[in-house]
């Protein structure tokens, strides 16, 4: 299969955005204000998802917006990444959930063919999953996510990094926001190749969950 080159990558996106952009297939349509497709470059290394657009971010079209959205841009440069230069920022539902309640299984069904578009577009070295919702979701486990972080987990042939929402770091406690430092200089490692960790028996995911020897391809993503 050839690889993509630089204007696959940016056309895929942009046809993908367009689609969403007009999108009705699910309820959640029905109350937006913007579809909050994502932002961010096509090539990047690090490709951040979060659960679903909030007021602010269904006000202006984009994630992660607001106080949170300043939080993370701090941490990004904190390790050297900004979100306009080597980062994509995405959801896992485009529009927003009703006073920001969780996305509902077949919501998320709907909606998951843009995210699996946006990771086989763009694939990064590392995804960086911000809060419970995406977390859980995207490393098809039950545990939460204080226990889950703090580790680079093998997926899809990359890395996963779990994290607290910024959010959480804003109405929480120091040890939240030195908690996420230290998942972002996961990131950073193995951004560089550095990362030395080994997941410990005590980290250990489901069975069902994805290892470092499944390809990213659609039909297998299907099994989140």
């Amino acid at each position: 299969m050839r690889e993509k080159t630089s204007e696959d990558r940016a056309s895929g996106l942009a046809t993908l955005a367009c689609k969403a952009a007009t999108c009705t297939s699910c309820r959640l349509s029905k109350g937006r204000t913007n579809v909050v497709f994502g932002m961010g470059v096509y090539n990047a290394e690090l490709m951040i998802i979060g659960e679903g657009p909030g007021q602010r971010e269904d006000e202006q079209g984009l994630p992660f917006v607001g106080r949170s959205g300043k939080l993370l841009d701090q941490l990004l440069a904190e390790i050297g990444l900004r979100r306009e230069e080597n980062v994509y920022i995405a959801n896992v539902v485009k529009c927003r959930p009703p006073r920001n309640r969780d996305p509902r299984d077949d919501e998320i069904e709907s909606c998951k063919s843009y995210l699996i578009g946006q990771l086989e577009l763009i694939n990064p070295k590392v995804v960086l999953t911000l809060g419970n919702f995406s977390s859980k979701l995207l490393l098809r486990t039950t545990i939460g996510i204080t226990k889950l972080r703090g580790h680079a987990y093998p997926w899809w042939n990359r890395r996963l990094v779990p994290t607290f929402h910024p959010a959480a770091a804003l109405r929480g406690s120091a040890q939240i926001l030195d908690g996420m430092r230290y998942d972002f200089s996961l990131v950073r490692s193995v951004i560089e190749g550095t990362l030395e960790e080994d997941i410990p028996e005590s980290a250990v995911l489901e069975e069902s969950s994805v290892t470092e020897s499944q390809g990213l391809d659609a039909e297998q993503m299907g099994l989140w």
